[in-house]
């Protein structure tokens, strides 16, 4: 089975997700938007779709203009119902095109925070096997505003953490990440312009990120495999 998997920056790759897809036999055909157009096929040649996170937000069309182009094959995939699983990026990026939005916070939010599934999302068929409260990693400027018709699955201390709409899904904690991963943002994250003023301490992420990791890297799996499982049901 063949997923398009959209990853806009190296640093922020597949992770735990290539794992789950080595181990069921899938193949992950990577796209980065800022490197040229979609395949050919991106709308009829892959069972399912991943759109991973990045530095960038999603307002920021000028500085990237590829964005556009990626908002409209969203739009495609949402309306042709091709099963889609955003994370961080990607979710706001589904909610926007959705007819949600996706809003600046007033300062951003990183760490190890804990999200609590709704009743729906208790019964979801993605996020459905995880426990009732969980505690995932999350790095973001902006947040998701619930599109029309959207289901909320998950949510902490008023954060939209996930949400369904039509046959895609969206998770803003950064289920993918592993320790490497995280080395890596946490070493550069003086580039990032929202986290410096913040007075971010990222010492304090590492000591919990090895308290957290392996818990997460279960979790992430656990989805990844779910979605798959999902989008190989779903017979495309």
């Amino acid at each position: 089975m063949r997923v398009l998997s959209i990853v806009h920056e190296a640093t922020a790759g597949l992770g735990v997700f290539a794992g789950v897809a080595a181990e069921r036999g899938d193949e992950l055909v990577e796209w980065t938007p800022a490197e040229g157009p979609p395949p050919a096929d991106a709308l009829d040649g892959h069972a399912g779709v991943l759109v991973l996170g990045a530095s960038m937000h999603p307002d920021q069309e000028g500085e990237h203009p590829w964005l556009r182009p990626e908002k409209e094959l969203i739009g495609e995939l949402l309306e042709r119902r091709v099963p889609t699983l955003g994370v961080c990026l990607g979710a706001e990026l589904l909610a926007e095109v959705a007819g949600g939005a996706s809003v600046r916070l007033p300062a951003p939010h990183v760490g190890w925070t804990e999200t609590r599934l709704t009743d729906a999302g208790s019964e979801d068929r993605i996020l459905g096997g995880l426990p009732e409260r969980f505690v995932g990693f999350q790095w973001h400027s902006y947040a998701c505003k619930l599109p029309p018709g959207g289901v909320e699955l998950a949510a902490g201390d008023s954060r939209l953490d996930a949400f369904r709409v039509a046959e895609a899904w969206a998770i803003q904690f950064h289920a993918e990440v592993t320790r490497e991963i995280l080395d890596g943002w946490l070493d550069s994250h003086r580039e990032d312009p929202d986290a410096v003023p913040s007075g971010f301490q990222p010492q304090a992420v590492r000591d919990e990120t090895l308290r957290r990791i392996e818990g997460s890297n279960r979790l992430g799996a656990q989805i990844f495999r779910s979605f798959l499982e999902y989008v190989e049901g779903a017979g495309r």
